[in-house]
């Protein structure tokens, strides 16, 4: 049977010790919740949004070796790229509801553009 958190077990009730026990296995449970929720939301910060011909974020920062992920949830086709010293990406055409995931291996700041749409830009930071 799972073991609740366990604060503060009172005088006479046990040592420090057999309490810190009692709040380890619950703690690992609750840190392994934690995690899982935090990956959630590592993935949301890697998303990039495409509607009304903007990106959204309209700038953002990643590690080296992380990827984003453009959504395309405009109603009409984007196409995304970049060109720089360190990279190069020229993606297909997006349709709507549609996915493309760029990894940036290098350090660096690159600018990312739609060749549709060329007022369209976002700043990656990648550090």
């Amino acid at each position: 049977m799972p073991r609740s958190i366990v604060l503060w077990r009172g005088v006479g009730s046990g040592s420090a010790v057999s309490g810190f026990k009692t709040i380890l296995p619950a703690a690992g449970a609750l840190a392994a919740i934690i995690a899982a929720g935090g990956a959630s939301l590592a993935d949301e910060a890697h998303r990039i949004i495409q509607s009304g011909r903007a990106f959204h974020p309209l700038e953002v920062t990643i590690a080296r070796g992380q990827a984003l992920t453009f959504v395309n949830q405009d109603e009409f086709i984007h196409q995304i790229y970049v060109k720089s010293d360190q990279m190069n990406f020229d993606s297909d055409e997006q349709p709507p509801g549609q996915n493309v995931t760029v990894g940036f291996p290098t350090a660096g700041t690159f600018e990312v553009h739609c060749h549709i749409h060329p007022k369209m830009g976002l700043i990656v930071h990648v550090k």
